[in-house]
């Protein structure tokens, strides 16, 4: 919603042909008034995501052709206050001249913004805007105009605000930021209009001016670069659409338009013959700079640029080019998962800037401060502006010029370098090295793939970091309050930034994901929906796993000597595991030799994923079932009884499967006493939780022998947290004596 009643306030809107508003993005009012004003428009005040002015009809036209930041420009028409009710909105609307305005058979559309008093809906507000129209239009004997919501020759502009409506007509009919050259889109473009304004707080009309060059190093499709070739070949904005609302309204002077019109053509064909900068784009993504070829064919300009399919980290100053910009607008990493990949690539573009773009300036448009600082170099100046809801910002950077030449050796060498790592970086990347030798020979000797490599040995860079494979995947711990937010995050980029060094990974392979202190089954909770799983070994175990879409993955490794404790005692016997989740501790006992077993749990989901654990190691559903059931109301209900059951309940559970809470403190004591219910004579219950204090309930060693393997079943990758779980062998006391 735009709002015209403005700190800098504007002069009072008349019926003149004089007065003029014209709308664009929330941040770039100033940079407007002062194309406007190069314009020859007379800048009368500024408002959020507007700026006012006076003009002739000339004027507002050429504004219309020219404007490379606006979006609308609207005539103005009159201004009327003590508009609370739906009558005195009518009221106002049918004192407006609308026969000047409106020509016969002419379809309109009236776009209402702002509520106020009894005119709640804007709904309610455009259709009495339309009712005081159709009033005028019949009171000077003329006919009843067309509604067309799409495809309105005309658009009315309607905005209330405290009692005030302002009433204009739109001369554009939609948004001037659509040039008409890019139909086709790389990921998350850049707005034409907002493209411009970046460029122009670069300085870019002055540079090309100069015959400097321009370097996108991750153009997508296109819109910087041709943005800049426009700017530089002095092509009008509009020059590809024809079809302006102006030319359907009652005060149009073809006349005028058709000079103006070709003014701009003459302009455009002179512009094209001047130009001697260069611009160049590169992009990693074939179909980006398909898209952007495309689109700077359709902009008329595809001469004026040249495009490369590249990666930053190949990324060099082009031959010839001695000085200029390097523009660009690099992905922000809006989500947590996409970090990974981005603090390396930021890293990347700061190395080859600085290794090779001495004496340029940088400007980069982001969404993350944290990630800019990625970069190593300093921004000299910093605008701010707003990319949708985003807030962001146009770092721009004075980069060094370069100490010595790059020869073809340095460059080669160069290719195969790796981003230098902060302090805090090379820190944690000490960590990860030590980590990794002092478990080396325990992975050689086991033939273990999947383990913990990391878990926030170090308190200021609170993660747990898991191998699997040659996947990472990383989880970060949630700062308390007293830690900064920002210097936490930046310590989160230092970790990301040391990973791939230190594992040699692609950046690809590392996910990462947020731990907050979970409640009920909300660690099992659908984070994403990318389906992706990777198939990774434990001992003869084949097993599904997937790093992306929930906050587990499926295995937890922490319980890996628990599942090949149960794999070595399975063996002829009949098997319980409840709470399941995915039935990897079944299948080490079945491959262990269980003659049957019945894995229980609530969750559809990770019941499905259990079977397809068992589908990859061959194991049939008709001897070994996996059963949907409240463990609790199953035990309760089952006569059968088992020889070897696991029973690894939630620490905390408020599903809305199962009636009232589980609390593992509390209900111990009842659980192991109903899987007790269910052991066959001579049998053994495993019972094992993650609740990091808890004390075993005394009434269970009366009743029962309790062994506490606790501190046996850890592996070297969790020595670092001996209470990560607790792990009680329990048996009947008469088999025991017996």
């Amino acid at each position: 919603m735009t709002d015209t009643t403005s700190a800098t306030t504007p002069r009072a809107p008349s019926n003149s042909l004089s007065t003029w508003f014209a709308t664009c993005p929330r941040g770039i009012e100033t940079l407007l008034a002062d194309e406007l004003t190069a314009l020859g428009a007379e800048v009368t005040g500024t408002t959020v995501a507007g700026v006012h002015f006076n003009g002739s009809q000339e004027t507002a036209y050429r504004t219309i052709l020219w404007s490379r930041l606006a979006n609308r420009i609207i005539r103005l028409l009159t201004r009327v206050g003590g508009v609370d009710t739906g009558e005195q909105l009518r009221k106002a609307s049918a004192g407006v001249d609308w026969a000047m305005e409106l020509p016969d058979r002419a379809s309109i559309a009236v776009d209402f913004h702002g509520t106020w008093k009894d005119i709640r809906h804007t709904f309610f507000g455009a259709q009495t805007v339309k009712d005081g129209i159709v009033e005028a239009m019949f009171e000077e004997g003329r006919n009843k105009p067309t509604v067309d919501g799409k495809n309105a020759d005309l658009r009315i502009y309607a905005h209330l605000h405290n009692g005030y409506i302002t009433l204009g007509i739109d001369l554009v009919g939609r948004s001037l930021h659509q040039r008409g050259y890019r139909p086709d889109l790389a990921h998350a473009p850049l707005k034409e209009n907002l493209a411009a304004a970046l460029l122009m707080r670069a300085d870019w009309p002055a540079r090309a001016a100069r015959g400097e060059s321009l370097v996108d190093p991750m153009c997508g499709s296109g819109t910087l670069l041709i943005e800049a070739a426009l700017m530089a070949a002095d092509i009008a904005p509009q020059s590809l659409n024809q079809d302006f609302a102006c030319r359907h309204w009652g005060r149009h002077d073809e006349r005028i338009w058709k000079g103006l019109w070709e003014e701009m053509e003459q302009r455009a064909i002179a512009g094209r013959r001047k130009v001697t900068a260069r611009l160049f784009g590169r992009d990693h993504s074939p179909q980006a700079i398909s898209a952007a070829r495309s689109n700077a064919m359709r902009a008329g300009i595809p001469a004026l640029i040249e495009l490369e399919g590249a990666s930053v980290a190949e990324l060099t100053c082009p031959e010839g080019a001695t000085t200029g910009l390097v523009m660009t607008n690099p992905p922000y990493g809006e989500r947590l998962g996409e970090l990974p990949a981005l603090v390396p690539l930021y890293a990347s573009l700061g190395e080859r800037m600085k290794r090779h773009f001495g004496g340029w300036t940088l400007g980069m448009f982001t969404g993350n401060p944290d990630l800019g600082h990625r970069l190593g170099l300093r921004a000299h100046r910093q605008y701010a502006f707003r990319n949708g809801q985003l807030d962001c910002k146009l770092l721009m950077i004075d980069v060094a010029a370069r100490e010595r030449a790059v020869d073809e050796d340095s460059v080669a060498e160069d290719a195969r370098s790796q981003p230098a790592l902060s302090e805090g970086g090379q820190m944690f990347a000490n960590r990860l090295k030590k980590n990794q030798k002092s478990l080396a020979r325990w992975l050689k000797q086991s033939g273990t793939t999947c383990y913990r490599l990391y878990d926030a040995d170090m308190p200021e860079y609170a993660l747990a970091i898991d191998i699997y494979g040659r996947h990472v995947h990383v989880q970060e711990y949630t700062p308390p309050k007293s830690v900064d937010a920002s210097q936490a995050q930046r310590r989160l980029m230092d970790a990301l930034a040391a990973i791939p060094q230190v594992l040699g990974c692609s950046s690809n392979d590392i996910h990462i994901k947020q731990r907050t202190r979970q409640a009920g089954k909300a660690q099992y909770t659908r984070q994403d929906s990318s389906g992706q799983r990777i198939e990774v070994q434990e001992g003869d175990a084949r097993l599904w796993v997937n790093l992306k879409d929930y906050l587990d993955t499926g295995l937890f490794l922490d319980h890996r000597p628990v599942r090949k404790l149960l794999g070595k005692e399975a063996d002829g016997k009949r098997v319980l595991n409840l709470f399941c989740y995915t039935a990897t501790a079944t299948v080490h006992a079945v491959l262990g030799g269980a003659s049957e077993s019945v894995s229980v749990d609530m969750s559809n989901t990770y019941l499905d994923w259990g079977r397809e654990n068992f589908k990859l190691n061959g194991i049939s559903e008709k001897r070994h079932q996996l059963v949907r059931a409240d463990c609790l109301k199953w035990l309760e209900r089952s006569r059968e009884e088992f020889d070897l059951i696991f029973l690894d309940p939630p620490t905390f559970s408020n599903s809305k499967k199962m009636e009232g809470t589980l609390d593992i403190q509390r209900d111990h004591a009842r659980l192991i006493d109903l899987a007790m219910a269910s052991l066959a004579p001579g049998g053994t219950l495993i019972f094992s939780n993650n609740h990091r204090r808890f004390v075993m309930d005394d009434s269970v060693s009366q009743h029962h022998v309790v062994e506490d393997l606790s501190r046996k079943l850890l592996d070297p990758d969790f020595k670092r947290r001996p209470d990560i779980h607790h792990v009680f062998r329990i048996r009947r006391a008469s088999d025991v004596k017996g």
